[in-house]
């Protein structure tokens, strides 16, 4: 099945959110990194600070897209397995293992962020060059990993659903 086919996977206000919020980070990562060369290298102008910007910019953008991603469950696709298995109660049993194998691994990202906020939360760091504070990029990794894991407990909820229904 198609994951714009799935009538549980909707075109909400969450993702239209992140789609905005990946658009208006790729917009700022290539008007900063034209800025860098054009700076540099035509115009001689300085260029500090903007590597920061460009940087923030690309930890927001990785982030935003990875949820993106989990959202419509095209993270870690490989599908010769599931294409190959004949019957629905197969694939049913297949996407169960693989929802509940990619829950094990968002378990450890969020509890490696939440340890990342810990160690954090002792300092006031700021990045070089701006005074950025440092949680600016740490909350894209933090809302990562709360949107990973709802997502993750979506996937295993309903493939356990599909699972107990034989597959349908």
């Amino acid at each position: 099945m198609n994951v714009s086919e799935d009538p549980l996977i909707k075109r909400g206000p969450t993702l239209i959110a992140l789609e905005w919020l990946a658009i208006a980070s790729s917009v700022v990562v290539a008007a900063g990194l034209a800025y860098v060369v054009a700076a540099r290298y035509y115009l001689n102008w300085p260029a500090a600070g903007v590597h920061t910007i460009v940087m923030v910019a690309a930890i927001w953008l990785y982030m935003t897209g990875a949820l993106i991603a989990s959202q419509s469950r095209q993270h870690l696709v490989v599908d010769y397995l599931s294409h190959r298995l004949k019957t629905p109660r197969a694939r049913a049993i297949h996407r169960f293992i693989v929802s509940v194998l990619v829950l094990i691994i968002v378990v450890a990202f969020a509890y490696w962020t939440l340890r990342m906020f810990m160690w954090g939360s002792r300092f006031s760091t700021t990045m070089a060059e701006l005074g950025i504070p440092v949680w600016v990029p740490q909350a894209a990794i933090g809302l990562n990993a709360v949107g990973s894991l709802i997502y993750a407990l979506r996937d295993v909820y309903q493939s356990l659903m599909a699972l107990r229904h034989g597959g349908h």
